[in-house]
């Protein structure tokens, strides 16, 4: 590995707030939960930053999934109960420990963004938000792999623990 990608560091932006305080019964993705509340605290010194974001319906958050103990390349993810590559997957034991979500942005109070669609746990490190932006960001395709015999499972499924 190289000495600059050795060196990547990240801060965080904000902190999460969620209902959530464990993983077991979370929702594993906010389309499975698009009524579930929460909301980003962002830091102060970042408020410059949120300029003009109320004019997004979503959102993309960047997270650190701080509280994935276990990191691993091989995983049963939450929707399967075969092993697939962690890269074949959502799951969150995975190398950096990286989570996307995207969330509807509900208001904006001061450096608080209130949004819907919420699969993270309280004090979840955001590392990045971005606007979501569907001419950028959507991709029609049926080519989505395992996922394909099991989306019908999404709004029932939560997380069990497994990934901790």
């Amino acid at each position: 590995m190289s000495s600059e990608a050795a060196d990547v560091v990240c801060r965080p932006v904000g902190l999460v707030r969620s209902r959530f305080t464990e993983a077991t019964g979370m929702p594993i993705q906010t389309a499975g939960a698009p009524e579930e509340t929460g909301r980003v605290e962002v830091f102060a010194e970042f408020a410059p930053g949120l300029r003009d974001i109320e004019g997004f319906d979503y959102l993309i958050l960047v997270t650190h999934l701080h509280q994935c103990a276990h990191e691993r390349l091989e995983v049963v993810p939450f929707l399967d109960n075969a092993s697939h590559g962690v890269f074949a997957t959502r799951a969150p034991a995975r190398p950096n420990r990286l989570g996307l979500s995207i969330v509807r942005l509900t208001s904006v109070e001061g450096t608080t963004l209130h949004f819907s669609g919420n699969d993270m746990m309280d004090g979840t490190p955001v590392l990045d938000i971005k606007p979501y932006v569907p001419k950028f960001d959507v991709r029609e395709t049926d080519r989505i792999g395992w996922f394909g015999a099991r989306l019908d499972q999404l709004p029932r499924t939560r997380s069990d623990g497994r990934m901790g």
